[in-house]
């Protein structure tokens, strides 16, 4: 078994390439990715492991990608741009690093003979529904950001080629991940804000944004028990903890992994019910797919975060963050 992991140097891809690598079945595990948001000490514990291999180069060169694919057995596809709120100053960065880049990933596997890909979509691709608990069968779709519009569309695309090219697919609608050697994210944010300037934490419209947040580690295990049930030469699938947490509780986790408190620390909004044109502030998922398949994720959201952010301080990952 060999499998192309693109965007492997990254926060989620950097645990599937630990998973897998961790699976004496998996002969080779290929890491491609840019290291726009990548980084090598997210991987150096494995640099010795001779089914490693790994490859600098842009998913945009799809001559370079295609070779990288030849003679592998699955694709994982995870690059994307990581930034969902740039989007609101350089429009264009969710099809330049999201829409071509899966249409890439798509034709490179068709080229390469590669027969399955697991795709990294989101729960963007709903839009604002608030409180309604969606289904992976609800429509229609209609984002509400760039960003979820370029995972709808990597969806459409991948469809496609199950239909036209026999190439299985498998969709992934992720809940807010988190985990040791997350680069962004509302609780990454808390941390670094709260290091820098512990006395007022500056918090994005009303506090009452509320979503699931699932640990990278539950992520990991959901996709690779999903492929293994898989039934269709296409499905989709929602991954997610099944509860919710407002912004507001999330900094006052933040507070507690800091020791500090609301005495110390004044929390400020800057209005609004939403933090950024495109922001969803409810998300609900429907787990009920995954969970008839088998998975349970291990840890609830509150929980996930907590170990995300403790671990943020206890491997220093902030100051690691620029090598």
């Amino acid at each position: 078994m060999k499998v192309c992991v693109v965007g492997g140097a990254g926060f989620i891809g950097s645990h599937f390439t630990d998973r897998l690598l961790a699976d004496a079945g998996i002969d080779l595990v290929t890491i491609y990715d840019n290291f726009s948001s990548g980084r090598e000490w997210h991987f150096a514990h494995h640099l010795d492991d001779q089914r490693l291999r790994v490859i600098r180069a842009e998913v945009a060169d799809l001559a370079e990608l295609t070779a990288a694919m030849d003679d592998h057995d699955l694709v994982i596809h995870l690059a994307s741009n990581p930034d969902i709120a740039r989007a609101m100053t350089h429009p264009r960065v969710d099809f330049d690093e999201g829409t071509a880049l899966t249409f890439n990933v798509a034709e490179a596997a068709r080229l390469a003979g590669v027969g399955e890909i697991l795709y990294a979509s989101g729960s963007g691709v709903y839009g604002d529904l608030g409180e309604l608990e969606v289904d992976e069968d609800h429509g229609p779709l209609i984002p509400t950001s760039t960003y979820g519009a370029s995972k709808l569309a990597g969806e459409a695309l991948l469809s496609s080629y199950a239909a036209m090219f026999g190439i299985s697919a498998s969709v992934f609608r992720f809940g807010n991940v988190v985990g040791p050697r997350q680069t962004h994210g509302v609780g990454f944010d808390f941390i670094r804000r709260l290091r820098r300037k512990p006395e007022v934490l500056e918090i994005l419209g009303d506090g009452c944004q509320s979503k699931s947040y699932i640990h990278v580690d539950d992520v990991v295990e959901a996709v690779l028990a999903m492929r293994a049930s898989r039934q269709k030469p296409f499905e989709a699938f929602n991954v997610a903890t099944g509860d919710y947490i407002t912004v507001t509780e999330i900094a006052l986790l933040a507070l507690q992994v800091l020791d500090l408190t609301e005495d110390t620390t004044e929390l400020r909004y800057s209005g609004g019910d939403r933090g950024w044109k495109g922001d969803v502030p409810i998300v609900r998922l429907s787990t009920d797919r995954v969970r008839a398949r088998g998975w349970s994720c291990k840890r609830n959201s509150e929980e996930a975060l907590l170990a995300s952010m403790r671990s943020l301080i206890d491997d220093d990952q902030l100051g690691r963050l620029t090598s």
